[in-house]
């Protein structure tokens, strides 16, 4: 069992106990030595958990203290470390910044001896090879999508040739080497997905299609799980 996990269970240990439970006695449930759990203890009273006790007495966790509602086991850290990293890739800087702003709140919340994991997390994710995005905010884009309104876009195909399009944004598609944005095409009459790398530029326009945003949404996921089935 990897420290922080331990930490994490010698908490939900002492929070459940009827009675103080002795370094021993934590140590045999988790596997490991009394000493291992006498440092272990120390750590987390360092970072401010409230645990009264002492060797060969037993400790408890100090009535009305709780975890913090960021509570999070090693595995779940590491998620969030690579998958804030992972955020890097997207050319979306909005996003880069708040994945930053998770990090940085999540690290403040959780004990002491588990925000190294965080802060220096032992992984290395690359930055993807998708291309800048210049001709529109994919912040903008996001919110349309949320807020189910039209989008007037310019929009240049491989062969460079631009078209005119109105769209419905549904969804957005993150790759490693490109972003796509799922809609329904006003001039195709059609679900088309378009390289935000390739939109020209972008008009958020007055009309929406709340009315129509659930059952498209539905539609276009349907479609999708049917392209990912087909046999190849």
């Amino acid at each position: 069992m990897r420290r922080a996990d331990r930490l994490f269970d010698i908490i939900q240990r002492l929070r459940s106990a009827a009675r103080p439970l002795t370094a021993a006695a934590l140590a045999d449930e988790l596997e490991v030595t009394p000493r291992t759990i006498y440092r272990d203890i120390a750590a987390l009273q360092a970072s401010r958990v409230p645990i009264e006790g002492a060797a060969g007495v037993g400790y408890v966790l100090r009535r009305g203290f709780d975890l913090p509602p960021l509570m999070f086991t090693s595995d779940e850290i590491d998620a969030i470390a690579v998958g804030a990293r992972h955020v890097q890739r997207l050319r979306d800087p909005k996003l880069q910044q708040a994945a930053e702003s998770v990090l940085a709140k999540v690290t403040v919340v959780v004990p002491e001896a588990l925000r190294p994991s965080l802060r220096l997390p032992p992984f290395y994710v690359s930055e993807g090879s998708a291309p800048a995005v210049t001709g529109i905010d994919l912040a903008e884009l996001r919110d349309a999508i949320h807020a189910a309104r039209k989008i007037a876009i310019a929009y240049v195909d491989e062969q460079g040739r631009q078209t005119a399009r109105t769209v419905w944004p549904i969804a957005m598609a993150y790759y490693v080497d490109v972003t796509v944005l799922a809609a329904w095409c006003e001039l195709r009459q059609a679900f088309r997905h378009f390289r935000a790398d390739r939109i020209a530029s972008a008009r958020l326009l007055d009309d929406d299609f709340a009315s129509d945003s659930a059952r498209l949404t539905a539609q276009w996921m349907a479609a999708s799980k049917e392209r990912q089935s087909a046999p190849v």
